[in-house]
Protein backbone atom coordinates (compact mmCIF):
# COMPACT_ATOMS: atom_id res chain seq x y z
CA UNK A 1 0.00 0.00 0.00
CA UNK A 2 1.16 3.52 -0.76
CA UNK A 3 1.27 6.17 1.96
CA UNK A 4 -1.69 7.93 0.35
CA UNK A 5 -3.76 4.74 0.47
CA UNK A 6 -2.81 4.16 4.12
CA UNK A 7 -3.83 7.70 5.09
CA UNK A 8 -7.14 7.65 3.20
CA UNK A 9 -8.21 4.20 4.43
CA UNK A 10 -7.19 4.91 8.03
CA UNK A 11 -9.16 8.16 8.07
CA UNK A 12 -12.16 6.40 6.51
CA UNK A 13 -12.03 3.67 9.16
CA UNK A 14 -11.68 6.14 12.02
CA UNK A 15 -14.52 8.37 10.85
CA UNK A 16 -16.98 5.65 9.83
CA UNK A 17 -16.52 2.88 12.42
CA UNK A 18 -18.93 4.48 14.89
CA UNK A 19 -21.15 6.45 12.51
CA UNK A 20 -24.32 4.74 11.21
CA UNK A 21 -23.00 4.69 7.63
CA UNK A 22 -21.01 1.41 7.44
CA UNK A 23 -17.23 1.45 7.76
CA UNK A 24 -16.87 -1.87 5.90
CA UNK A 25 -18.68 -0.45 2.87
CA UNK A 26 -16.45 2.61 2.84
CA UNK A 27 -13.31 0.46 3.06
CA UNK A 28 -14.48 -1.76 0.19
CA UNK A 29 -15.53 1.09 -2.09
CA UNK A 30 -12.08 2.64 -2.76
CA UNK A 31 -10.80 -0.64 -4.20
CA UNK A 32 -13.95 -0.94 -6.32
CA UNK A 33 -13.84 2.67 -7.53
CA UNK A 34 -10.10 3.30 -7.85
CA UNK A 35 -8.93 -0.25 -8.50
CA UNK A 36 -6.79 -0.38 -5.34
CA UNK A 37 -5.63 -3.75 -4.10
CA UNK A 38 -7.32 -5.12 -0.99
CA UNK A 39 -5.65 -3.62 2.09
CA UNK A 40 -5.11 -7.03 3.67
CA UNK A 41 -5.66 -8.55 7.10
CA UNK A 42 -2.73 -6.81 8.81
CA UNK A 43 -4.01 -3.33 7.96
CA UNK A 44 -7.59 -4.25 8.90
CA UNK A 45 -6.44 -5.42 12.33
CA UNK A 46 -4.31 -2.30 12.82
CA UNK A 47 -7.03 0.25 12.06
CA UNK A 48 -9.57 -1.68 14.12
CA UNK A 49 -7.16 -1.65 17.06
CA UNK A 50 -6.92 2.11 16.59
CA UNK A 51 -10.70 2.56 16.77
CA UNK A 52 -10.91 0.11 19.69
CA UNK A 53 -8.40 2.16 21.70
CA UNK A 54 -10.36 5.32 20.87
CA UNK A 55 -13.71 4.04 22.14
CA UNK A 56 -12.09 2.52 25.24
CA UNK A 57 -10.39 5.82 26.03
CA UNK A 58 -13.56 7.87 25.49
CA UNK A 59 -15.72 5.55 27.62
CA UNK A 60 -13.02 4.60 30.13
CA UNK A 61 -15.18 5.67 33.08
CA UNK A 62 -18.18 3.62 31.91
CA UNK A 63 -15.97 0.63 31.14
CA UNK A 64 -14.38 0.78 34.57
CA UNK A 65 -17.76 0.84 36.31
CA UNK A 66 -19.20 -1.95 34.16
CA UNK A 67 -16.13 -4.13 34.69
CA UNK A 68 -16.17 -3.59 38.44
CA UNK A 69 -19.89 -4.27 38.61
CA UNK A 70 -19.51 -7.44 36.55
CA UNK A 71 -16.73 -8.74 38.82
CA UNK A 72 -18.87 -8.05 41.90
CA UNK A 73 -21.82 -9.84 40.30
CA UNK A 74 -19.77 -13.04 40.20
CA UNK A 75 -19.90 -13.07 44.00
CA UNK A 76 -23.63 -12.29 44.08
CA UNK A 77 -23.43 -8.49 44.43
CA UNK A 78 -25.64 -7.13 41.68
CA UNK A 79 -26.04 -3.52 40.58
CA UNK A 80 -27.18 -1.46 37.62
CA UNK A 81 -23.62 -1.57 36.25
CA UNK A 82 -23.35 -5.34 36.59
CA UNK A 83 -26.69 -5.82 34.81
CA UNK A 84 -25.61 -3.59 31.93
CA UNK A 85 -22.29 -5.45 31.67
CA UNK A 86 -24.12 -8.76 31.37
CA UNK A 87 -26.44 -7.26 28.75
CA UNK A 88 -23.43 -6.19 26.67
CA UNK A 89 -22.10 -9.75 26.84
CA UNK A 90 -25.52 -11.19 25.94
CA UNK A 91 -25.96 -8.81 23.00
CA UNK A 92 -22.53 -9.77 21.65
CA UNK A 93 -23.32 -13.49 21.32
CA UNK A 94 -25.56 -13.37 18.19
CA UNK A 95 -23.08 -11.27 16.19
CA UNK A 96 -20.19 -13.42 17.39
CA UNK A 97 -21.91 -16.59 16.23
CA UNK A 98 -23.01 -15.02 12.93
CA UNK A 99 -19.50 -13.77 12.25
CA UNK A 100 -17.99 -17.16 13.02
CA UNK A 101 -20.44 -19.01 10.78
CA UNK A 102 -19.96 -16.48 7.97
CA UNK A 103 -16.18 -16.81 8.24
CA UNK A 104 -16.36 -20.61 8.15
CA UNK A 105 -18.63 -20.54 5.10
CA UNK A 106 -16.60 -17.71 3.54
CA UNK A 107 -19.79 -15.97 2.41
CA UNK A 108 -18.77 -12.38 3.12
CA UNK A 109 -15.69 -12.28 0.90
CA UNK A 110 -17.18 -14.43 -1.85
CA UNK A 111 -20.82 -13.31 -1.99
CA UNK A 112 -21.49 -10.15 0.02
CA UNK A 113 -18.72 -7.71 -0.92
CA UNK A 114 -20.40 -6.73 -4.18
CA UNK A 115 -20.82 -2.95 -4.68
CA UNK A 116 -24.42 -3.64 -5.76
CA UNK A 117 -25.16 -5.30 -2.41
CA UNK A 118 -23.50 -2.38 -0.60
CA UNK A 119 -25.65 0.10 -2.53
CA UNK A 120 -28.82 -1.86 -1.72
CA UNK A 121 -28.11 -2.30 2.01
CA UNK A 122 -26.96 1.30 2.36
CA UNK A 123 -30.33 2.54 1.09
CA UNK A 124 -32.56 -0.04 2.82
CA UNK A 125 -31.01 0.32 6.25
CA UNK A 126 -30.83 4.09 5.75
CA UNK A 127 -34.63 4.09 5.51
CA UNK A 128 -34.79 1.83 8.58
CA UNK A 129 -32.68 4.34 10.52
CA UNK A 130 -34.96 7.16 9.40
CA UNK A 131 -38.08 5.20 10.41
CA UNK A 132 -36.73 4.49 13.89
CA UNK A 133 -35.61 8.08 14.36
CA UNK A 134 -38.91 9.54 13.18
CA UNK A 135 -41.49 7.21 14.70
CA UNK A 136 -40.09 5.41 17.77
CA UNK A 137 -40.92 6.57 21.30
CA UNK A 138 -37.42 7.40 22.48
CA UNK A 139 -37.97 7.84 26.21
CA UNK A 140 -35.92 5.06 27.77
CA UNK A 141 -32.38 5.42 29.12
CA UNK A 142 -29.66 2.83 28.68
CA UNK A 143 -29.79 1.95 32.39
CA UNK A 144 -33.34 0.59 32.10
CA UNK A 145 -32.59 -2.02 29.42
CA UNK A 146 -34.01 -5.50 29.94
CA UNK A 147 -32.28 -8.68 28.82
CA UNK A 148 -34.88 -9.16 26.07
CA UNK A 149 -34.21 -5.67 24.71
CA UNK A 150 -30.45 -6.22 24.86
CA UNK A 151 -30.83 -9.52 23.01
CA UNK A 152 -32.98 -7.83 20.35
CA UNK A 153 -30.21 -5.29 19.75
CA UNK A 154 -27.68 -8.14 19.64
CA UNK A 155 -29.66 -10.05 17.02
CA UNK A 156 -29.89 -6.87 14.95
CA UNK A 157 -26.12 -6.46 15.27
CA UNK A 158 -25.67 -9.87 13.64
CA UNK A 159 -27.02 -8.39 10.39
CA UNK A 160 -23.96 -6.15 10.21
CA UNK A 161 -21.89 -8.97 8.70
CA UNK A 162 -23.43 -7.79 5.42
CA UNK A 163 -21.34 -4.84 4.13
CA UNK A 164 -23.34 -1.63 3.88
CA UNK A 165 -25.61 -2.48 6.81
CA UNK A 166 -23.45 -0.65 9.40
CA UNK A 167 -22.95 -2.25 12.80
CA UNK A 168 -23.50 1.02 14.62
CA UNK A 169 -26.40 1.94 12.35
CA UNK A 170 -28.35 -1.29 12.84
CA UNK A 171 -27.76 -1.38 16.61
CA UNK A 172 -28.84 2.25 17.01
CA UNK A 173 -31.89 1.57 14.83
CA UNK A 174 -32.86 -1.44 16.95
CA UNK A 175 -32.21 0.45 20.20
CA UNK A 176 -34.42 3.36 19.14
CA UNK A 177 -37.17 1.00 17.96
CA UNK A 178 -37.44 -0.50 21.45
CA UNK A 179 -37.62 2.96 23.03
CA UNK A 180 -34.09 4.12 23.86
CA UNK A 181 -33.40 7.80 23.37
CA UNK A 182 -30.86 8.72 20.69
CA UNK A 183 -27.89 9.33 22.98
CA UNK A 184 -28.53 6.16 25.01
CA UNK A 185 -28.86 4.17 21.78
CA UNK A 186 -25.53 5.53 20.59
CA UNK A 187 -23.76 4.94 23.90
CA UNK A 188 -24.95 1.33 24.10
CA UNK A 189 -23.88 0.82 20.49
CA UNK A 190 -20.42 2.17 21.30
CA UNK A 191 -20.05 -0.09 24.35
CA UNK A 192 -21.29 -3.02 22.27
CA UNK A 193 -18.59 -2.33 19.69
CA UNK A 194 -15.78 -3.13 22.15
CA UNK A 195 -16.25 -6.92 22.49
CA UNK A 196 -17.18 -7.34 18.82
CA UNK A 197 -14.07 -5.47 17.65
CA UNK A 198 -11.97 -7.56 20.07
CA UNK A 199 -13.51 -10.77 18.72
CA UNK A 200 -13.17 -9.86 15.05
CA UNK A 201 -9.67 -8.45 15.55
CA UNK A 202 -8.65 -11.54 17.51
CA UNK A 203 -9.96 -13.80 14.76
CA UNK A 204 -8.04 -11.87 12.12
CA UNK A 205 -4.92 -11.86 14.28
CA UNK A 206 -5.16 -15.65 14.69
CA UNK A 207 -5.16 -15.96 10.90
CA UNK A 208 -1.95 -13.96 10.83
CA UNK A 209 -0.30 -16.37 13.23
CA UNK A 210 -1.22 -19.32 11.04
CA UNK A 211 -0.37 -17.48 7.83
CA UNK A 212 2.42 -15.03 8.66
CA UNK A 213 3.07 -12.34 6.10
CA UNK A 214 5.44 -9.46 5.69
CA UNK A 215 4.12 -6.00 6.38
CA UNK A 216 5.20 -2.38 6.52
CA UNK A 217 5.66 -1.39 10.18
CA UNK A 218 5.58 2.34 9.37
CA UNK A 219 2.38 2.03 7.35
CA UNK A 220 0.71 -0.05 10.07
CA UNK A 221 1.69 2.44 12.79
CA UNK A 222 0.45 5.36 10.69
CA UNK A 223 -2.86 3.64 9.98
CA UNK A 224 -3.41 2.76 13.62
CA UNK A 225 -2.58 6.26 14.82
CA UNK A 226 -4.79 8.02 12.29
CA UNK A 227 -7.76 5.71 12.88
CA UNK A 228 -7.40 6.28 16.64
CA UNK A 229 -7.40 10.09 16.35
CA UNK A 230 -10.24 10.20 13.82
CA UNK A 231 -12.41 7.78 15.82
CA UNK A 232 -11.89 9.75 19.04
CA UNK A 233 -12.92 13.01 17.37
CA UNK A 234 -15.81 11.29 15.60
CA UNK A 235 -17.34 9.85 18.80
CA UNK A 236 -17.19 13.22 20.56
CA UNK A 237 -18.91 15.19 17.83
CA UNK A 238 -21.36 12.44 16.86
CA UNK A 239 -22.94 12.45 20.32
CA UNK A 240 -23.33 16.23 20.10
CA UNK A 241 -24.84 16.10 16.61
CA UNK A 242 -27.50 13.47 17.35
CA UNK A 243 -28.57 15.23 20.57
CA UNK A 244 -29.34 18.32 18.49
CA UNK A 245 -30.22 17.08 15.01
CA UNK A 246 -31.03 13.40 15.40
CA UNK A 247 -30.10 10.81 12.77
CA UNK A 248 -31.45 12.70 9.76
CA UNK A 249 -28.07 13.94 8.43
CA UNK A 250 -26.78 10.37 8.36
CA UNK A 251 -29.95 9.10 6.70
CA UNK A 252 -29.52 11.67 3.93
CA UNK A 253 -25.86 10.70 3.53
CA UNK A 254 -26.72 7.00 3.26
CA UNK A 255 -29.38 7.61 0.63
CA UNK A 256 -27.12 9.86 -1.43
CA UNK A 257 -24.28 7.35 -1.17
CA UNK A 258 -26.49 4.42 -2.19
CA UNK A 259 -28.08 6.23 -5.12
CA UNK A 260 -24.72 7.64 -6.22
CA UNK A 261 -23.19 4.18 -6.13
CA UNK A 262 -26.03 2.74 -8.23
CA UNK A 263 -25.57 5.50 -10.81
CA UNK A 264 -21.80 4.94 -10.83
CA UNK A 265 -22.17 1.17 -11.25
CA UNK A 266 -24.84 1.55 -13.89
CA UNK A 267 -22.70 4.02 -15.83
CA UNK A 268 -19.73 1.67 -15.97
CA UNK A 269 -21.89 -1.39 -16.57
CA UNK A 270 -23.39 0.36 -19.58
Amino acid sequence: MSTVEVIILAIIQGLTEFLPISSSAHLILPSAVFGWQDQGIVFDVAVHVGTLLAVMLYFRHDIGQLTLGWVHSLSGKHSMESKLAWWVILATIPAGLAGLLAAKADVVDTLLRSPWIIAFTTIVFGFALWWADATAKQQQSMDTLSWKQALFIGVAQALSIVPGTSRSGITMTAAMLIGLDKVSAARFSFLLSIPIIVLSGGYQASKLLSEPERFDVTGIALGMGLSFICALVCIHFFLKIISRMGMFPFVVYRLLLGVGLIIFLGWFAG
